[in-house]
């Protein structure tokens, strides 16, 4: 992989083009009630960034230059995917959730402790904040072309593979970062125990468990999915130490998935396969992300 040239991303982030989409166009094309249910998820969760900001301003994060400039534009793009899934989702005749984002269940108020507690403990936790950002912008990107391959809808296709050009290079920071700092052994052993021990996809814990369920179900089952699930994992696993780790597929045979017992239409399934074969999977491309980095120089 190249590496990551950060001023150049610095200076060209920006907002997600939305003006030139055919949004009048939406309606003329069906969407199945799944991706309804998806993008639902997929929108909370990118309007729900800046709460994950919050609990990493009380971290050591900050305090390296690099991240908190990064952090900074990830924030930005990120809360524009939110508006542009909302947006979608009331052109198809949908609702988009809200919320009130103050309002945090006990658990997650827990876990912001927690991960402050260990940040302050811990002079190489930043370690963990970029595998953790690593995996689950992978993941949110995967999931975005899974989606893209079994809606078949032209425009949220457009709209999606802009997003995925936000979230590669997102990743790519996030992966270049760790893969830096995981090369220290004893860090790498204790970010693998905590991803191990502790991860789950984005969005557990403020969606519903039959939702983040379903998500599995409906983008992950039958074997494009598998693939992309499998691929995801083997890109992580590359990082210092982490070889083996059990990450998205483990989630997914906890959520009871497989090819034979899959919520997403017959249809739809035989159409991931053939979208995979046009749409390169991120998970695990070196060349897709490496690719996703040049172009913002």
């Amino acid at each position: 992989m190249d590496n990551f040239d950060l001023e150049q991303y610095l200076s060209r982030s920006r907002a997600l083009e939305l003006s030139d989409l055919p949004w009048a166009d939406i309606p003329s094309h069906a969407l199945p009630d799944g991706a309804i249910r998806c993008l639902r998820y997929m929108q909370d969760i990118e309007s729900h960034t800046i709460i994950y900001l919050r609990t990493l301003l009380s971290t050591r994060a900050i305090d390296d230059p690099e991240v908190a400039a990064f952090l900074a534009c990830w924030l930005y793009e990120e809360s524009f995917h939110g508006r542009a899934l909302a947006q979608f989702l009331v052109c198809a005749g949908a609702t988009p959730v809200e919320r009130l984002r103050s309002r945090a269940p006990f658990g997650q108020r827990l876990e912001a402790v927690a991960t402050s507690w260990i940040a302050r403990a811990w002079p190489d936790f930043v370690a963990v904040h970029m595998t953790w950002g690593a995996i689950n912008e992978l993941t949110t990107l995967t999931g975005y072309r899974r989606l893209i391959a079994v809606s078949g809808h032209p425009v949220l296709t457009e709209l999606l593979s802009r997003i995925v050009r936000d979230e590669s290079r997102h990743f790519f920071f996030y992966f270049r970062q760790a893969e830096r700092r995981l090369a220290t052994p004893a860090t790498a052993r204790i970010t693998r125990y905590l991803i191990q021990r502790f991860w789950a996809p984005v969005g557990t814990g403020v969606q519903p468990k039959e939702e983040t369920r379903f998500l599995a179900r409906y983008l992950f089952s039958g074997s494009a999915g598998r693939a992309a699930a499998e691929r995801v994992d083997a890109t992580i696993r590359a990082l210092p130490g982490l070889a083996g780790v059990p990450l998205l597929e483990a989630w997914i045979d906890a959520c009871g998935t497989d090819a034979d017992n899959s919520t997403t239409p017959a249809a739809d399934r035989d159409a991931a396969g053939a979208m995979l074969a046009s749409h390169a999977d991120p998970a695990g491309s070196a060349a897709s992300v490496a690719s996703s980095s040049r172009s913002i120089r």
